[in-house]
C-alpha cells in the first residue's frame, strides 16, 4: 500500500510560523519594526509570502499594520493584557471543567508539563506552557469553545513573554500547573477550574498590577 506523502508547508506558512516563533520567544520584541525585505532575505523567500504572513499575524493580533509606521510587533500594556486575560478567565476554566467532567484524557497535558520541567531555555518552556493550557481546554467537547480560546492563545503568549522577560516566574507557575493537573486527574472538575482561574488571574495581577478588571477578581 502506497503511503500518502506529507504535504510540504507553503512558503507563507513557513514564514508565518517562523515570525510567530520569534515573537513569542522574545527574539522579536514589542514595538520592533518588521521590514519585508529584511525578513524575505532572512527566510530566503520573496516579499510576497512575507507580506501574506504579516497580514495573517495582524489578524491574530500579534503585529500591527500602520500606513505611516509600517508593520511592528504589537505593544503589550495593561489594557491589552486585561482584554486577553478577561477572555481566558471567562472561558478557559469552564472548558477545563467540561474536559474533566467528560473524563477526557489529559495525557497530552501531562507530557507538556514534563517538557516544560525539562526545558533548557525560555523558548522551550514557553511553547510547552502553551501546549499545557491548550491540552486542558481542547477536549472540552465544544469545538467552538476551543477555537475561541485558540484565537487569543498567541496574544496571551505575547503577554507572557513580556512579563517573563521582566520577572521570570517559571517555578511558581510550574507548581500551579502541577496542582491544576492533579485536581483534574482526580476528577475534581470544580477544584481544577477554580485553581486554573486563580492561576490565570494571579499571573496578570503580578505582571500588570494596574490591569484590574471585574472578571479577574478571585
Amino acid at each position: 500500500m502506497t503511503s500518502v506523502p506529507t504535504p510540504i508547508p507553503s512558503r507563507t506558512q513557513y514564514v508565518l510560523e517562523g515570525i510567530k516563533h520569534r515573537i513569542l520567544t522574545g527574539q522579536l520584541t514589542p514595538g520592533q519594526a518588521l521590514v519585508e525585505t529584511e525578513l524575505a532575505a532572512q527566510f530566503g523567500v520573496s516579499k510576497t509570502p512575507v507580506r501574506e504572513a504579516l497580514k495573517t499575524l495582524a489578524g491574530t493580533g500579534l503585529v500591527v499594520m500602520n500606513q505611516y509606521k509600517g508593520v511592528t510587533v504589537r505593544m503589550v500594556d495593561a489594557d491589552m493584557a486585561r482584554e486577553v486575560y478577561d477572555v481566558r478567565l471567562l472561558l478557559e476554566p469552564e472548558a477545563l471543567r467540561r474536559s474533566v467532567q467528560r473524563g477526557a484524557s489529559l495525557d497530552t497535558a501531562r507530557e507538556a508539563l514534563e517538557r516544560a520541567d525539562a526545558a533548557t531555555d525560555t523558548a522551550q518552556r514557553s511553547l510547552a506552557n502553551r501546549e499545557f493550557h491548550r491540552a486542558l481546554y481542547v477536549p472540552c467537547g465544544n469545538p467552538l469553545l476551543g477555537r475561541m480560546l485558540d484565537e487569543v492563545r498567541d496574544q496571551a503568549a505575547l503577554v507572557s513573554a513580556v512579563a517573563w522577560a521582566a520577572n521570570p516566574s517559571w517555578e511558581r507557575e510550574a507548581g500551579e500547573h502541577r496542582e491544576i493537573l492533579r485536581l483534574a486527574l482526580d476528577g475534581d472538575s470544580d477544584g481544577a477550574a477554580r485553581a486554573l482561574h486563580s492561576h490565570i488571574a494571579s499571573f496578570v495581577h503580578r505582571a500588570f498590577p494596574e490591569a484590574q478588571g471585574e472578571d479577574e477578581q478571585k
